[in-house]
């Protein structure tokens, strides 16, 4: 079921997706398809705070979703602006927990909002993908 497609962007950088299985161990391959991205475009220094946010998109998506698969993307946006995103089949957007002292669950968008610039949330007509942006060291 894996499918890795490349883009081309008009910033000249490419962009990468991924289709994974709607499973927990996907965010391991979520952690490496961002990691070497981040590493083509000379980015590294976002590879933690994203390789963060990717995994708890991805556990979202597994949790919420509908169907069998997901589908990660990486873009370049800007010379130093990674936009990542997760897709799945789900038109729910996800809502930002306020979790207790002794909860487990329900941190994952509190992680994501306090490492990425912005993330969000775009309705497709069949489901939805929750991004998230990440600003690297500015050139020059």
């Amino acid at each position: 079921m894996r499918q890795l497609t490349t883009w081309a962007r008009s910033t000249g950088h490419p962009g990468y997706s991924e289709t994974l299985p709607r499973e927990p161990e996907s965010a391991a391959t979520a952690r490496r398809l961002v990691r070497a991205s981040l590493s083509v475009w000379e980015l590294d220094e976002l590879a933690d705070d994203t390789a963060v946010i990717v995994s708890e998109l991805v556990a979202n998506a597994v949790q919420h979703a509908r169907r069998e698969s997901i589908r990660i993307t990486i873009e370049r946006p800007g010379a130093a602006l990674v936009r990542i995103g997760v897709v799945d089949f789900s038109r729910v957007r996800p809502k930002r927990r306020m979790p207790g002292p002794g909860d487990v669950n329900g941190r994952g968008l509190a992680l994501v909002d306090e490492l990425a610039q912005d993330w969000g949330t775009e309705l497709l007509p069949w489901g939805k993908r929750v991004w998230a942006e990440l600003h690297g060291k500015d050139e020059g």
